[in-house]
């Protein structure tokens, strides 16, 4: 069973030469950390900012430099900052390869919902709608069940919706997943965690075709 870590290392592999990549709030934070070498990649903030770097060190640590989650961050040679309205049309734009979004819920369809729990307080849906709307390329980085045992990928989402019919692949602690014709494929298992494991913490239909290879964590 993967770590936070693990399923950011994981995600990381997901990235291509070129890539302008959004990373959201939580988990795919940490992707920042694991850019493998030899890939040129841009990550984008959308508080304003192209070239966003790994997470600081203790005497790094910059309180004027932050991401969209108001985390401190570094910056790499070449970065620009810039106003949020440049940073959404940038987005709206289309201009943006891959985002990586953690989420509460997913459904076999694509659906995502990643921003309210009805009673709680929240203070919208922020910027996570106009990714979900205009990326073409979605991954979702979350954990396989809540906090009570109960699965997140259902057959149709119970929370209110972020998104719908975006979400291309999952990546969790035990699995990696792909939304297909309105199912979910599993591609990859995590080091240790069996097929049987994954279909009974999987509440939507989850296609299993031939022999299942553990996910490869460098």
């Amino acid at each position: 069973m993967l770590d936070k870590n693990g399923i950011a290392k994981r995600i990381a592999q997901e990235l291509q030469e070129g890539f302008y990549v959004n990373l959201g709030i939580g988990i795919p934070t940490l992707v920042a950390n694991y850019i493998p070498h030899g890939i040129n990649v841009v990550l984008q903030s959308e508080n304003g900012l192209l070239g966003m770097g790994p997470f600081p060190y203790e005497d790094e640590v910059d309180p004027d430099l932050i991401n969209a989650g108001k985390q401190t961050i570094t910056t790499i040679p070449g970065s620009s900052f810039f106003d949020s309205a440049a940073s959404f049309g940038m987005i709206r734009g289309e201009h943006v390869q891959l985002t990586v979004l953690g989420a509460m819920e997913v459904s076999q369809e694509g659906d995502i919902a990643n921003w309210k729990i009805p009673g709680k307080m929240v203070k919208g849906m922020g910027g996570a709608m106009d990714l979900v709307a205009s990326a073409k390329n979605i991954i979702v980085a979350m954990q396989h069940v809540n906090k009570v045992g109960e699965s997140k990928l259902l057959p149709k989402c119970t929370l209110p919706l972020t998104g719908v019919k975006c979400v291309k692949k999952i990546v969790t602690e035990l699995a990696v997943i792909e939304i297909v014709n309105g199912s979910f494929k599993l591609l990859e298992r995590a080091p240790g965690i069996s097929v049987e494991q994954i279909k009974n913490a999987t509440a939507g239909n989850l296609i299993v075709e031939g022999e299942i290879p553990e996910m490869v964590i460098n």
